[in-house]
């Protein structure tokens, strides 16, 4: 008998008897059991999907539902009125007018990051005439909805996964995009009493540390960055749908002619009999493609136009023209800041004046200015 067959004889589990409670407790061991009986393996690999195409179920309705009954043109100027007059004069403009304790920064701070729009491409080019890819990324109107502290963050669905086993932290509620009450539910309009903003299209949720920690109502604008910092860009790729495995995964796919029927896009065969009789986890088969949340780590910002609230990185963002993204400092350590950023934010100067409207790294080359000095 082969060293293999005394293997599996040894570890059946018809021959070993209820005294044997070693060999009982080795037999339920995933690595034992995923070696010598691979259809009995157990099975340790979600199967939960990937993407959703909702949001989740904690999270509060949302959009407003349609109503059938048709209101008058003078009961939608009267309501028209009444939500002028809530949100009349709330929105701060001025840093000054916000109580923000100012403390020390230090390399382990993480401030908190924007919600922007992916607006195009746009091709820049070095000094030495070198081109480069840089995506536009528009800063909306960001404002801080509110602060959740980490006692209160760790207890959360998603706090308890990041902060399983290390010290929690605290995140910033931040929205961006106002948008007309009467488009949202009572529910969700509630978020935004406190503040006394108007509702926002777009939430996010940002961890930082209690060094970085702003007060509701803080306006966040493109000068919360600076030209050369490397940042994080998360957003969510490009949905293409069900797509087949030539698309998918790149699949060279069968033969053109000389015989192929009904081959030409297949992927062939997705398993053999023996002891796999079965398809493994992770199989490249047809199925939804795109629609993944990703990360681009590490993107330097190139250009800022603090006039139009509009960042320039280098290089490409996840996601389509006119997706939502999230900017925040990278997590990458050769690539972190060595000097003090704006903290914990910046706030333009109360005269109202900009320091410098469009600032451009050293490296590019200023449309405007000669391309050759003598």
């Amino acid at each position: 008998m082969s060293t293999l067959g005394l293997l599996r004889t040894l570890f059946n589990p018809k021959i070993v008897t209820p005294n044997a409670i070693q060999l009982q407790s080795l037999n339920r061991s995933p690595f034992l059991v995923g070696l010598f009986f691979n259809h009995e393996q157990v099975r340790t690999m979600s199967r939960v999907k990937r993407r959703t195409t909702h949001p989740p179920y904690w999270h509060v309705l949302k959009n407003n539902q349609r109503q059938d009954e048709k209101i008058s043109s003078d009961n939608l100027r009267f309501v028209r009125e009444v939500i002028q007059d809530k949100y009349k004069n709330k929105s701060p403009i001025k840093g000054s007018d916000l109580d923000i304790e100012k403390k020390e920064w230090d390399p382990k701070t993480k401030r908190s990051g924007v919600i922007a729009r992916n607006i195009g491409v746009q091709h820049m080019w070095e000094k030495d005439g070198k081109k480069v890819v840089c995506t536009v990324l528009h800063v909306l109107d960001n404002h801080v909805i509110r602060y959740v502290p980490p006692e209160e963050y760790a207890k959360s669905i998603i706090g308890a996964k990041v902060f399983r086993n290390r010290k929690p932290l605290g995140c910033l509620v931040v929205g961006a995009e106002a948008a007309n009450p009467d488009r949202f539910t009572r529910q969700y309009c509630s978020l935004f009493n406190e503040v006394g903003l108007l509702p926002k299209k777009r939430l996010a949720r940002f961890i930082v540390t209690p060094n970085a920690v702003l007060p509701p109502c803080t306006p966040l604008t493109a000068g919360h960055f600076v030209i050369g910092q490397a940042v994080d860009v998360y957003g969510k790729t490009i949905d293409y749908g069900f797509q087949g495995v030539v698309k998918r995964w790149g699949f060279k796919g069968g033969p053109a002619s000389h015989g192929a029927t009904k081959f030409h896009r297949r992927g062939g065969t997705i398993g053999t009999g023996r002891d796999k009789a079965r398809v493994w986890p992770g199989q490249k088969m047809p199925g939804h493609m795109g629609s993944e949340r990703r990360f681009c780590r590490g993107l330097k910002i190139v250009r800022i136009n603090m006039k139009y609230n509009v960042i320039y990185v280098k290089g490409t963002v996840p996601g389509p023209t006119n997706s939502i993204v999230q900017i925040f400092d990278t997590v990458l350590p050769r690539r972190k800041f060595t000097e003090a950023p704006p903290h914990p934010t910046y706030f333009p100067p109360e005269d109202g004046t900009l320091p410098q409207e469009d600032i451009w790294d050293s490296s590019l080359h200023v449309f405007g200015s000669p391309s050759i000095s003598v």
